[in-house]
């Protein structure tokens, strides 16, 4: 049966909106932690040793927080593979352009492929800049996620990925969230505004909180 959802595009689509829901409830939770680094260093430090101590002492140091990761990863993995095999689907049943052109998609409708890519590379490279310091400028220091975090926009191309990645991630919200309510049968003509609104307002709120980091940075208010 799992089989016989997962070869079906209606399959694809729930898994596409179920996986995007899950990442969305995660972004928000991000974002409000990452905002607690204008509450200063010993705070924010706190924060990051205490996402490590979550669920103690039933869960060991660390556990939750690797569980949060797997969950994300498959996540992040159902959502990029059933998109692009709905993508290569759509090809193959559209192998020639259509006679008449269709009406003009939304910027945020057109670019979701190319958004979804970039997003996905810049998940890649905010892993080895701020969890494993791989390609972390200034020196990674373990259990001081506030000087990284300072490090990193310190630097104009780190402000230049963070940014362009968030605007890409706000275009993938407003779009993405409407178009999974409407697979998971939650639009209506009666709620087609309502959520159209909500999708805007998220992908605002949530590109706005994620950038007030770096610009906090840039402007001294963070230092």
């Amino acid at each position: 049966m799992a089989r016989t959802v997962w070869d079906s595009s209606v399959g694809k689509k729930t898994v596409m909106a179920v996986s995007g829901l899950i990442m969305l409830l995660y972004l928000v939770v991000h974002m409000i932690g990452n905002l607690k680094i204008f509450f200063g260093a010993e705070e924010f430090n706190r924060y990051g040793h205490w996402l490590r101590t979550v669920g103690e002492p039933f869960m060991h140091y660390g556990w939750t927080l690797w569980l949060v990761r797997v969950v994300l990863v498959v996540a992040v993995v159902a959502h990029a593979t059933s998109a692009y095999q709905l993508s290569r689907r759509d090809i193959k049943a559209r192998p020639s352009k259509y006679v008449h052109k269709k009406p003009r998609a939304s910027y945020a409708t057109r670019t979701m492929r190319w958004g979804g890519i970039i997003l996905g590379l810049f998940i890649v490279w905010h892993v080895l800049d701020l969890t494993t310091g791989t390609v972390h400028s200034g020196g990674f220091q373990e259990g001081r996620p506030y000087q990284n975090v300072v490090d990193t926009f310190s630097t104009w191309y780190g402000n230049t990925i963070y940014i362009v990645a968030m605007l890409a991630l706000g275009l993938h919200i407003r779009h993405g969230f409407w178009s999974a309510a409407q697979t998971l049968g939650a639009g209506s003509r009666t709620r087609d505004r309502a959520l159209k609104t909500t999708a805007n307002v998220l992908a605002l709120l949530l590109t706005a909180g994620f950038v007030a980091v770096p610009v906090g940075v840039m402007t001294g208010v963070v230092s």
